[in-house]
């Protein structure tokens, strides 16, 4: 199984709205009532770096980051797939790192919300090292999300 990480293209987009998986639908229709489709183009469109996850060449995620605050050094990770990403966590998890780096080298504090019942996306978020809130903010639909975040560290 050949898993790899490449820039991010439009083109991409359909395959995986198509095959998205049911808690990111959830998610991005809970959280801006948006479809797959548009979910995905918006972020890609947002986003200040974007990648594309793929598995014997066929997209399986999309995730980068987009600004919250340029001045403040803020900005918002996010990732959206389908269920084949279960196929291989471990390979896939261990080639996102460099991107969370690259993330943190735009943006030294990133920070968004993960749908409650996304599990998959809250241990992806764990494994790459960011710190999940407690408690869940309910939003006046009420779907409940957890607030995530993660700071560059200097090392002097």
């Amino acid at each position: 199984m050949r898993v790899e990480i490449r820039e991010a293209r439009q083109e991409d987009i359909a395959a995986l709205a198509e095959r998205m998986r049911e808690a990111d639908r959830q998610e991005v229709q809970a959280s801006h009532g948006h479809t797959a489709d548009e979910a995905l183009t918006s972020s890609l469109a947002a986003s200040t770096v974007a990648w594309t996850g793929l598995i014997n060449g066929e997209p399986i995620c999309m995730f980068g980051v987009g600004p919250i605050s340029i001045l403040a050094g803020r900005g918002a990770p996010w990732m959206l797939g389908t269920d084949l990403i279960e196929k291989s966590p471990k390979t896939f998890l261990r080639r996102c790192r460099p991107c969370v780096s690259r993330m943190l080298s735009v943006y030294p504090y990133l920070e968004n919300y993960v749908h409650e019942q996304n599990s998959v996306s809250i241990k992806w978020l764990r494994w790459l090292g960011f710190t999940l809130a407690d408690e869940p903010v309910t939003l006046p639909n009420g779907a409940q999300f957890r607030h995530f975040e993660m700071r560059r560290t200097c090392h002097l």
